[in-house]
């Protein structure tokens, strides 16, 4: 078993996952790159260069128990211990009135969002609460829509929302087992999801506007900064965002 603390990142094959993943990376965690598409984890990995440890990259959809279930048994067999989630992967869907939202669509991003989450905090507690020495952490992603809604968004702010009561039971049902929980709330962070933002998307007021972004970079530090904390310390929410994005104040 490795001295060294392993870390595993949902959706790491690109944006916030990819850049998070490689942080840690490079920051002496051994880390596992979680995603659907195994040639994409890969490539990050070779993206991130040679690093003192170890990267492991395993295909995985979320939203089923059975492939998570054996992540997390792959993981365990080759790290000996999960010292931390970041419980990343997630999904959306274009600004639609919800009577427009086709019903597999709603199955979808719920699957993805809320038991995708689910699954994966399950199986992360059961590791960090048999392990020795006990514990660990779990980081869920939130999203700046956990608070506020943009138009024509339910399925995904409602993933957003239900996340929020994921992290706080965890870190309420947590603490007898070391196990810490956490939230990172996220606004506008440039990454190909968040590209159509630069040009032009709905706003509260019926407008079409482009809309102030910040480097994804600032999202891995943030991440890498709560992970980083002892045990007995916990970051429960954190909001990064983008300055001048619309979010504090009127819609």
């Amino acid at each position: 078993m490795t001295d060294q603390r392993t870390a595993i990142v949902t959706g790491a094959g690109t944006g916030i996952g990819k850049s998070v993943a490689t942080a840690l990376l490079k920051n002496g965690w051994n880390t596992v790159f979680c995603g659907r598409r195994k040639a994409l984890l890969e490539q990050a990995i070779t993206e991130a260069g040679p690093t003192d440890a170890k990267a492991l990259a395993v295909a995985c959809d979320i939203s089923k128990a059975d492939e998570v279930g054996a992540m997390f048994e792959a993981v365990v067999a080759t790290f000996g211990r999960v010292d931390l989630l970041f419980n990343n992967a997630g999904m959306g869907y274009k600004s639609t009135p919800i009577d427009e939202i086709p019903v597999e669509v709603w199955h979808d991003v719920v699957g993805v969002n809320l038991t995708g989450s689910f699954l994966c905090a399950r199986a992360a507690f059961g590791a960090m609460r048999r392990q020795s020495p006990m514990g660990g952490r779990i980081i869920n992603n939130g999203s700046v829509s956990a608070y506020a809604p943009r138009p024509g968004s339910v399925p995904y702010t409602a993933t957003k929302h239900a996340i929020t009561g994921l992290t706080k039971t965890l870190a309420l049902d947590g603490r007898p087992y070391d196990i810490a929980c956490g939230q990172i709330d996220i606004g506008n962070a440039l990454t190909d999801m968040a590209q159509p933002m630069t040009v032009g998307v709905p706003q509260a007021n019926g407008t079409i506007s482009a809309e102030a972004v910040m480097d994804v970079r600032h999202v891995a530090d943030a991440v890498l900064h709560m992970a980083s904390l002892p045990l007995d310390a916990n970051v429960l929410f954190m909001t990064v965002m983008a300055t001048k994005m619309p979010f504090v104040g009127r819609g």
